[in-house]
């Protein structure tokens, strides 16, 4: 026996054909069904495949089950699946409307995905190409290493710094004037970076380039999380997440190279041409994502057609200035890191794990430089061993989606939950002391350097571990407000990587790298634990958060 899947809703009351309506007569709209109407009939049908395909399909478009509160809430924020009753309102033409980013081809929303990790690889690969050439630099401007490694601070402040306006830019006006508004400056100012002539040229540039070059730390994520449902986001932001720890591994070895065949200025012509070649991918094939923008200029393209200047997008309705909610929005990622206990802990971890993996651009030398002799280049290959670990995370996705899928259908209740995203950070997280002491005492002069090598490679799968569940953990927690959560991340963790190295070198030496190692170890392993209280205690911590900032 065949039954036909139940119809989704199909109300189009904006469409490209509709005109104006000069008889003064409203025009006639369809009923709108709505999702409890669907279940019923999904209750009604006794074909037991049909109603199968019809969840998958709903769960799959992002129409889960909300309540008349839940969905009120999501029309004040312009960015229900579900259908508004007010005829002025533009909002999604049903859950299949083919101009959400949802329901965009997968191939189009994989390309969005691999730009977005491109870019992020590109800023973080210019943060640590740097390193390799501050012997170089220091020698050349007459300055200590110290000062020389300011360079690295600075860009990594800007990484701080630059997300507390980008992310609630990109809230307010849009992801895409954000990147290539950006990333002008970015690529401009490499060039100041290669031609300068004294150290303060440099650090001035530096610090501007950390600024423009953060803008996709925080936006990026919340690009992923504009166009994937979340029982398909797990993939992608496991590739989004390699990207900016790939970056800072392949900085010091190409770098490194550069320094010592050719100059350390050439490490800036060639992320010049790495932006340049990312500025056309952004220009030409990344479109807008954000749900709100998108409404907007459905709107005011829908005013144009029908000349009904009634029409608005649902989070316009206030008449709120696009300057006002800016005002609004740019305090927001503080506000989220220092009142809201996940962001905070989640920040104040990653930003731990981050500021070592810095470190290690100071440690690396005096490991393998130092102690063993190793030229610049060859000194920075051990880094491969961090990105082989980082490659067995990612290797690790279907795994992590097959887990969150399970949890989700056991205990969301047919909703999103975060908490899903989490049994995997809680072994990411103990493989970092793991690793940390066994690099710091691997490095003693009589063991095989192989020994100290291969440290790297649970450090890198434990560190992108860590990193993918946590970033997924708060786009899915906070979702429209997933930008602003990464942005007070970023902030913290670019600030320990910012200032940590500038004491790194003369704690692993003064120290040695065997007991600098073995702090850093007992910090981590002091750490570990955030992970597992999220999964137990995340829920109740949710129950608790704000419902808009």
């Amino acid at each position: 026996m065949t039954s036909s899947v139940p119809p989704t809703s199909t109300k189009k009351p904006y469409c490209s054909t509709s005109t104006s309506n000069t008889s003064g007569a409203e025009p006639s709209l369809e009923k709108v069904q709505t999702i409890e109407d669907v279940l019923q009939d999904v209750e009604r049908s006794e074909d037991e495949s049909a109603r199968e395909r019809l969840e998958l399909s709903r769960i799959r478009s992002g129409a889960v089950d909300m309540d008349p509160y839940e969905q009120e809430k999501e029309h004040q924020r312009g960015m229900s699946r579900v259908d508004t009753e007010d005829p002025d309102v533009v909002g999604w033409d049903g859950v299949e409307d083919p101009e959400h980013p949802f329901n965009w081809p997968n191939g189009k929303k994989w390309r969005i995905t691999l730009i977005a990790a491109l870019v992020t690889f590109c800023v973080t690969f210019a943060s640590s190409v740097f390193t390799a050439g501050i012997p170089s630099i220091a020698a050349e401007f007459h300055v200590s290493t110290t000062v020389a490694t300011l360079g690295l601070t600075l860009y990594l402040v800007g990484f701080a710094t630059g997300p507390l306006v980008f992310a609630p830019m990109s809230e307010v006006y849009g992801r895409n004037v954000v990147y290539i508004g950006t990333w002008i400056p970015f690529m401009l100012f490499q060039i100041g970076c290669a031609l300068s002539k004294n150290v303060a040229t440099l650090l001035i540039s530096r610090l501007i380039c950390g600024i423009a070059g953060s803008s996709p730390l925080s936006n990026a994520g919340a690009t992923l999380g504009d166009i994937w449902t979340p029982a398909e986001r797990g993939d992608a932001l496991s590739v989004l997440a390699l990207a900016p720890f790939m970056g800072p591994v392949f900085g010091p070895i190409i770098g490194g190279f550069l320094a010592e065949y050719v100059s350390w200025r050439w490490t800036f012509w060639l992320v010049l041409i790495m932006s340049g070649v990312m500025f056309i991918f952004l220009l030409l094939c990344m479109p807008e994502t954000y749900g709100k923008t998108l409404l907007e200029r459905k709107a005011a393209r829908l005013r144009k057609e029908t000349g009904n200047e009634n029409l608005h997008a649902a989070h316009e309705r206030g008449g709120i200035s696009h300057m006002q909610r800016f005002g609004q929005s740019i305090v927001r990622p503080l506000v989220m890191l220092f009142t809201e206990p996940i962001v905070f802990l989640a920040a104040l971890y990653c930003a731990l794990v981050y500021a070592i993996m810095y470190m290690n651009f100071v440690a690396y030398p005096v490991v393998y430089q130092k102690e063993r002799g190793w030229g610049m280049g060859v000194g920075g290959l051990p880094f491969l061993a961090i990105g082989f670990g980082m490659l067995c995370a990612i290797a690790t996705s279907p795994w992590r989606t097959k887990i969150y899928l399970k949890l989700t259908a056991e205990r969301g209740n047919g909703k999103v939950y975060p908490e899903g995203r989490l049994p995997f950070s809680i072994f990411g997280a103990l493989c970092l002391p793991v690793a940390i002491f066994w690099f710091g005492w691997a490095t003693l002069p009589q063991v095989h350097w192989i020994c100290s090598v291969l440290a790297g490679i649970p450090f890198g799968f434990g560190m992108v571990t860590l990193f993918i569940c946590m970033f997924s953990y708060l786009v899915d927690s906070y979702l429209l407000y997933a930008a602003s959560s990464l942005a007070a991340n970023t902030l913290l963790r670019s600030l320990f990587g910012a200032f940590f190295p500038l004491f790194a070198k003369r704690m692993y030496i003064e120290l040695s790298p065997r007991w600098a190692s073995t702090l850093l170890g007992f910090i981590s392993l002091a750490m570990a634990p955030i992970p597992y209280l999220f999964y137990k205690y995340g829920p109740v911590l949710r129950a608790r958060s704000k419902s808009k900032f």
